[in-house]
């Protein structure tokens, strides 16, 4: 009886010490040394939702906006402008943040989508959608991971579902990231309006000292087994993510950061643009941020920002 005692303990001290490193603070520590793997995903995650800011706002500017550009193969490319804005500004101890997007033109014009995470990791995320043709808002359960964002090849699993709980860790050591950050190829004649500062291309990460860390999925028949991440070995931005399904490569992520002079925190980073090809199909995404439209920790946003009556003053 005692054993059993003793064992039904074990199990949920071990229980419980996995919940508590699965969860990604708002305030991780800088590492010091050498990271272990669950280490390095924890401060990719962290990077990726901006835990370094209060807010992390993509706003637009006259026609400076947010372009997301999806290309099928052997089609013409289609676009979406759309305005994001973060707020991490939480501190009751259930809510982790809430995420508002909105589409002001394309296909999903005059949609908006505000998201609600929790701290707590079993809880599923809250969804609330503004429907333009409906005028009206619609709670959703949270979608699928492997859902597509906006129509993109970028998954809700890429764009926010994904915690580092979701899967198991093993660091495969360092390295100088030798791969250019993808880009889709437009032609001369597509390079108009929205399409006209579209970047290429880019060799600025070549050479860059790398971690190189394999997530394996825990959901069992998925459409990936494995993925591979690069990850800067002093920022923690995701250079690369390659998506494996029985040793295949499926998909590819590529992800351009920039920085902000005069902070402090290494992982205080800003999109430049996101890629992501699906290997199988040709699909082709990219999500573009001109400069000049980020803005963080801006005291102008209320908590209001982030509610149902924002989404309701939504216009088509």
């Amino acid at each position: 009886m005692a054993l059993l005692r003793v064992t039904i303990l074990s199990i949920f001290l071990s229980l419980s010490l996995s919940a508590e490193d699965s969860y990604v603070s708002k305030k991780l520590k800088y590492p010091t040394g050498t990271p272990s793997a669950l280490e390095i995903m924890k401060n990719v995650y962290f990077v990726n939702h901006f835990y370094a800011f209060k807010n992390y706002s993509i706003d637009k500017k006259r026609r400076n906006v947010t372009v997301i550009v999806k290309k099928s193969a052997g089609k013409k490319p289609l676009t979406e402008t759309v305005t994001r804005y973060l707020n991490n500004n939480y501190s009751d101890g259930t809510v982790q943040s809430k995420d508002l997007a909105i589409f002001h033109s394309g296909k999903n014009k005059g949609l908006g989508m505000l998201i609600t995470d929790y701290v707590d990791n079993d809880k599923s995320q809250l969804y609330l959608a503004w429907i333009p043709a409906l005028r009206k808002i619609r709670r959703f359960a949270q979608p699928a991971h492997e859902d597509a964002w906006g129509g993109t090849a970028f998954t809700f699993g890429d764009v926010t579902l994904r915690k580092p709980v979701h899967e198991t860790h093993q660091l495969l050591g360092k390295e100088k990231f030798s791969n250019e950050t993808g880009a889709i190829t437009l032609k001369r004649s597509e390079r108009r309006g929205y399409l006209r500062r579209i970047p290429s291309t880019s060799k600025k990460n070549v050479g860059k000292e790398v971690y190189k860390v394999k997530s394996t999925t825990k959901f069992s028949g998925w459409w990936y087994d494995y993925r591979i991440s690069f990850v800067d070995t002093k920022t923690f931005g995701d250079y690369r993510v390659e998506y494996y399904k029985g040793n295949k490569l499926v998909k590819v992520l590529d992800k351009s950061w920039g920085g902000f002079k005069g902070t402090r925190d290494p992982r205080a980073l800003k999109w430049g643009y996101w890629y992501a090809k699906d290997m199988n199909t040709g699909f082709e995404s990219m999500a573009y941020i001109p400069n000049g439209i980020t803005k963080v920790n801006d005291r102008r946003l209320k908590a209001s920002k982030w509610s149902e009556k924002t989404l309701k003053k939504i216009r088509r």
